[in-house]
């Protein structure tokens, strides 16, 4: 038997005696799902990324597809499109989650990638980089031997051996990831 009933974009969608929800189409979120995306969010909001970013990120992260339209994010959320907009590009400009368009649609889908934190500790290492060359020039201009150029010197010292350690850690990973889920 099949149930047709307007999806969190108007659409129709269809629910299988089987429990599918159609093609590409997320599944309602229980009580415990809703708690973990909620904890989750609170979390990566205590570590510093803002609230709606948070959330979305592990509302997306929590979802079977590992992919959510703006109509499911905000009937989930229970927020704005104006709210996800600005969220979904913070995400995507710090690589944590993709957009895409599916052929022949004109929503968008906000994905992450089961290789989202490799992705994303990687991008910070160019960002280290950069902070390792300014703080070349800060020892340099402030001088070796001063309190502020030892200062810098030593957390140029410590992001150098940081950089050196994320390589190492990142090929284990990938070597790792590879046995462990082919």
């Amino acid at each position: 038997m099949t149930t047709k009933h307007a999806g969190p974009d108007g659409a129709d969608t269809a629910d299988g005696a089987d429990g599918s929800h159609g093609p590409g189409r997320a599944r309602p979120v229980d009580d415990a799902v809703s708690r973990f995306v909620e904890r989750f969010a609170a979390q990566l909001t205590e570590a510093g990324m803002q609230r709606m970013p948070s959330r979305i990120f592990a509302a997306v992260l929590a979802s079977d597809s590992g992919a959510l339209t703006t109509a499911e994010l905000g009937e989930q959320l229970k927020v704005s499109p104006a709210a996800i907009s600005g969220a979904v590009r913070y995400l995507a400009q710090v690589n944590m989650i993709t957009r895409e368009r599916e052929p022949g649609s004109r929503r968008d889908r906000f994905r992450v990638h089961s290789d989202q934190w490799y992705e994303s500790l990687t991008n910070r290492d160019l960002v280290l980089r950069r902070w390792e060359n300014t703080l070349r020039e800060g020892v340099e201009n402030l001088g070796p031997d001063s309190p502020a150029g030892r200062r810098m010197g030593e957390t140029l010292a410590f992001f150098e051996f940081l950089e050196g350690e994320l390589g190492t850690m990142m090929q284990r990973w990938r070597a790792y990831r590879e046995e462990r889920f082919g």
